[in-house]
């Protein structure tokens, strides 16, 4: 066998070796951040009558998996700067977006949904064409179910610490893939996205790992959820939004 040969058959072993011990290590990193997702409470809240009404969906992150406590996860810092906003909370950890369907369903009115979730999508490796057209689905019901859509799917999961080389590229590519079907699909069916994807030298969750990450390396701590939030308000205003419909319901409750 020529010597050619011989070093590419050798690096393809080192490679294959590589990729079976990076995997075995992301299963077991997986393994303990699906313990911690099924620790976690979401985050409900009754408020005013007249004040606005949110259904939050999604997976473990809309769940709060990751943050200290359920008022410091999303849902719960947007009803800390909403005093008067009602929060129901439908998500569920380890679901994918074909899950969140179900979460939309029922009759009672809103003013606002907000989806947060796909990280198992892309790892769990759901096909691309029938994710677009799963989160097509989910755009139309939920603009239905409310006036006010808006996507928020995970950031750049490639950088996330369970996944080392080669699977992290791989990872990435698929975070990325999942934004670009989202936003897609948001602007054709008049929903807003939030874009929180960006590469590892402009990361704050890989540049920041220890801060702003939870223990498992996958799920935001209660800074992460913070920067999300500050996503959520710089590029859709939802707070705003929010608060612009709770008078706008105050003042046709006064006019009764």
């Amino acid at each position: 066998m020529k010597r050619a040969h011989i070093a590419a058959l050798t690096g393809l072993s080192v490679l294959a070796g590589l990729a079976a011990g990076t995997a075995g290590y992301a299963a077991l990193r997986l393994a303990g951040s699906a313990k911690l997702a099924g620790r976690g409470h979401s985050y409900d809240r009754l408020a005013q009558a007249e004040g606005s009404r949110l259904l939050v969906i999604g997976d473990s992150a809309a769940s709060g998996a990751g943050a200290s406590d359920p008022e410091s996860s999303l849902p719960g810092l947007l009803a800390r700067a909403n005093p008067s906003l009602t929060v129901v909370n439908r998500a569920r950890p380890d679901a994918r977006f074909g899950d969140f369907l179900s979460q939309l369903d029922g009759d009672e009115p809103f003013d606002a949904v907000l989806i947060l979730g796909g990280a198992n999508d892309v790892i769990r490796m759901t096909g691309l064409a029938d994710l677009r057209h799963t989160v097509e689905r989910i755009a139309q019901r939920a603009r239905v179910r409310a006036g006010l859509v808006v996507f928020m799917p995970p950031g750049n999961l490639g950088n996330a610490r369970p996944f080392l080389p080669p699977w992290n590229w791989w990872i990435a590519y698929r975070s990325r893939r999942l934004h670009a079907i989202v936003s897609e699909v948001a602007q054709a069916n008049g929903a807003l996205c939030v874009s929180l994807y960006q590469e590892r030298e402009d990361d704050p969750f890989a540049r920041h790992p220890r801060l702003m990450n939870a223990k498992d390396g996958l799920h935001p701590s209660d800074a992460g959820y913070e920067l999300w939030q500050r996503e959520l308000e710089t590029q859709v205003q939802l707070s705003a939004k929010l608060r612009k419909i709770g008078r706008t319901a105050a003042r046709r409750g006064a006019d009764f």
